[in-house]
């Protein structure tokens, strides 16, 4: 690698981390003031730095729309399956990853159990917004001021005796998974099987999928299943990592909520 280069990306690591001024990052650098402006002056001109009235650097646009370009371009299904297929080894439960695309949850992949028991769902297929953990986190990821007009639309077809029945006790549930960042499906969607869900986030701290894990009781238990959520969250935080999502991009969202 070239010097100046690998000096330039040293100054744009330097400033994504906080603006510094031409002397600190002189000294960062360990060389004269002189090389460090051409470098900065190269980088301004593409848009890649730049300064304010007190003469401290920081990032410039031109950088963040090719970080944005190369997010948008990432499939979410993609980057997802090796993490799936990870967590779908190690429980040897059956996963699911769905998104919403036009008022409903579509499953874009899904991986058996390795055991002989099997999920109705399928991939393509949508899944009822109103039981399954899917589609209850990418619900709840929607405006609030559009909750309502989602929960009136649905028809709330009972699958089982647990699954929710009317519009309020929807929006509840709904307030539920926004609170605690994750669903449950007990018992809702099929008799006997239970599942948690959490949201996957793109870059923008957008939910951009849910991923969820499901369980027939005669394997793990209600509570069982609960456990396995620091498990399932985790996979789902590691492939937000990858689209581009951060701690530092939840903590800011939290704090404009």
């Amino acid at each position: 690698m070239s010097q100046s280069l690998q000096r330039a990306l040293t100054i744009l690591t330097a400033l994504g981390e906080e603006s510094k001024t031409l002397d600190q990052l002189a000294t960062q650098l360990s060389v004269h003031k002189s090389t460090v402006l051409r470098l900065l002056q190269t980088m301004e001109a593409q848009r890649f730095v730049t300064h304010d009235a007190e003469h401290r650097y920081r990032l410039g646009s031109r950088l963040f729309e090719l970080a944005n370009h190369s997010l948008e371009s990432r499939d979410v299904r993609t980057v997802a399956r090796p993490h799936l297929v990870a967590l779908n080894a190690s429980t040897g439960q059956t996963i699911h990853l769905a998104t919403y695309e036009s008022g409903e949850a579509v499953y874009i992949d899904k991986l058996d159990a390795t055991q002989s028991v099997r999920m109705y769902s399928r991939i393509g297929r949508p899944a009822p917004l109103h039981c399954t953990a899917v589609g209850k986190v990418l619900v709840s990821a929607q405006p609030r001021a559009r909750w309502r007009a989602i929960a009136e639309a649905l028809d709330y077809r009972p699958f089982t005796d647990r699954t929710i029945r009317d519009a309020d006790q929807y929006l509840k549930e709904l307030e539920l998974v926004a609170a605690q960042g994750f669903a449950e499906d007990h018992e809702e969607h099929e008799s006997f099987v239970n599942c948690v869900g959490v949201p996957i986030h793109d870059g923008t701290g957008a939910v951009v999928a849910a991923l969820s894990m499901s369980v027939p009781d005669m394997l793990l238990d209600h509570d069982q299943v609960l456990g396995k959520l620091p498990e399932v969250r985790a996979t789902a935080d590691a492939i937000s990592a990858e689209l581009g999502w951060s701690p530092s991009i939840r903590q800011r969202k939290a704090d404009h909520e």
